[in-house]
């Protein structure tokens, strides 16, 4: 395997490389190529983020971070269609993205609600058809994002034209390294492929409805960041649903954990270097394999950003707190999501 061959690695191939070299120099050579991929991707995603921010304002930084995740994904992940079609889904999913979080804000619960679940349910239809690819990791974490960190009406045009040049990058990718991909399928056949009596549209519904009722839920709770219990949702509700409770308890653990180390590192650390812990952050995500030490690592940046406005005692309350809620509601709509299929067909039939 070329050097640049092994950089394409993901963390878990990278650490896999690591174990199983014979002796020291190869250990040693393969772990100078994982921390060096490490940099590399902190390096671009840092300078990435910036050049957006420095074109459409410091307040669209997070709609650089949403389209680097879509580029970084979409080099291999596919939607499950050929390739003319699956341009057109990713279109109206950057459409989703660029509307939904703007209306969730503006409407009351109910509303916002209505907003919420329709806009998650029209991405995870288009965007996760091909269930494998684990694509709404990417695309409803991006419109998490987007409605978590929303912009006045003033600056919402350069939100567009930010969303605009990422869905035009996004697709250039796409059409480029998915030309020869096998499907045959277009919109019109997944939508008609779309019912309860499959396992991949109940899974589809029910993510959406759990989301959706986890961001209203913390909202209507009066709970700073409901994007927070949102994600922690998200995370949770897998199509797997045998990976579902090692996921809550990774998500509790692993903020539990972080908001310990963000304690210690807040009394320890001058102030000056406190906003470089979401880079410090960014770098143990790099480097975790697993679930629970993401989560970790996640959530330093997190409480990184919010601290100035929450305060400590907020920050990690709030945050864990959060993370929790939303990863045990995620886990009782899972829990609940049978029996409920059950009475639907019962009452259908």
């Amino acid at each position: 395997m070329t050097f640049y061959q092994e950089l394409q690695l993901n963390q878990a191939g990278s650490k896999l490389m690591i174990q199983e070299a014979v002796g020291r120099r190869a250990k040693a050579w393969h772990l100078l190529v994982y921390l060096v991929k490490i940099l590399l991707t902190m390096v671009f995603c840092v300078a990435f983020v910036t050049l957006y921010g420095w074109v459409f304002g410091a307040e669209n930084n997070i709609v650089g971070v949403v389209v680097l995740l879509c580029l970084m994904v979409f080099r291999q992940a596919d939607l499950g269609m050929r390739r003319g079609q699956s341009l057109l889904a990713l279109g109206l999913v950057f459409l989703v993205l660029a509307f939904g979080p703007r209306l969730a804000n503006l409407a009351e619960l109910g509303g916002e609600l209505a907003v919420h679940g329709l806009s998650l349910l029209v991405i995870l239809v288009l965007g996760c058809h091909n269930v494998g690819m684990g694509n709404h990791l990417t695309l409803v974490l991006g419109y998490l994002l987007l409605y978590g960190y929303d912009v006045e009406a003033a600056a919402f045009p350069s939100r567009l034209a930010a969303l605009a040049v990422g869905c035009g990058l996004t697709l250039l990718v796409y059409a480029r390294n998915h030309r020869a991909d096998p499907y045959w399928e277009g919109i019109p056949a997944v939508l008609r492929a779309w019912s309860l009596g499959e396992a991949r549209s109940r899974w589809q519904l029910k993510a959406a409805f759990g989301v959706a009722t986890a961001l209203v839920l913390a909202h209507g709770l009066g709970f700073p960041r409901p994007m927070w219990m949102g994600i922690a949702a998200m995370s949770v509700l897998l199509p797997s649903r045998q990976a579902i409770p090692g996921r809550v308890k990774g998500r509790i653990w692993g903020n539990l954990a972080g908001g310990a180390g963000f304690c210690l590192l807040y009394c320890l650390l001058p102030g000056s270097l406190l906003p470089y812990l979401g880079i410090f952050g960014g770098i143990g995500v790099g480097l975790s394999a697993t679930y629970g030490w993401q989560a970790v690592f996640n959530s330093l940046g997190a409480m990184s950003i919010m601290v100035g406005t929450l305060g400590l005692p907020g920050v990690v309350l709030f945050r864990v707190g959060n993370n929790a809620l939303g990863a045990l509601y995620a886990w009782a709509v899972d829990r609940l999501a049978g029996p409920a299929w059950r009475v639907l067909r019962r009452a259908a039939s």
